[in-house]
């Protein structure tokens, strides 16, 4: 088995105006997992390589860019952190693009954006998440 590259090149960054318009069309899906909203289009067949990734923090919400840059720092690093769970999948995964937005009103720490974007991968998965056995107390 290949060792994991927790890298977010720029290739997989979504950039492009037209691919962004038909993110936010009609044909797209979302669901909320407080505080990111995740919005996603399907490829057309199922795919081990990465779905470009958009992420968007509201300059209503947070008008100074310092808090918006922080929060989307956050949000890149959860992201590049658990993106394998998108990418190895025994069969593959179906997502071409993935929106991903912060729709909290208060700052949030790493943990919790993480926590969150996680429960968010298996929803879009349609797994079941994992949970960690608690160590036995002496």
């Amino acid at each position: 088995m290949a060792a994991r590259k927790y890298t977010f090149p720029k290739e997989e960054h979504l950039c492009r105006k037209k691919l962004i318009e038909e993110l936010f069309s009609k044909q797209s899906s979302s669901f909320g997992v407080y505080p990111l909203r995740i919005v996603w289009i399907k490829a057309a067949a199922p795919t081990t390589a990465p779905p470009q990734v958009l992420i968007s923090v509201s300059k209503r919400t947070f008008k100074r860019a310092v808090d918006r840059n922080r929060l989307k720092r956050l949000i890149r690093e959860a992201y590049r952190l658990n993106k394998y769970r998108l990418t190895e999948q025994p069969n593959g995964h179906e997502i071409a693009l993935l929106g991903i937005i912060f729709t909290g009103k208060e700052k949030s720490p790493l943990t919790l954006v993480e926590k969150k974007l996680i429960s968010a991968f298996h929803r879009l998965l349609g797994t079941t998440i994992e949970v960690p056995a608690s160590p036995p107390t002496p």
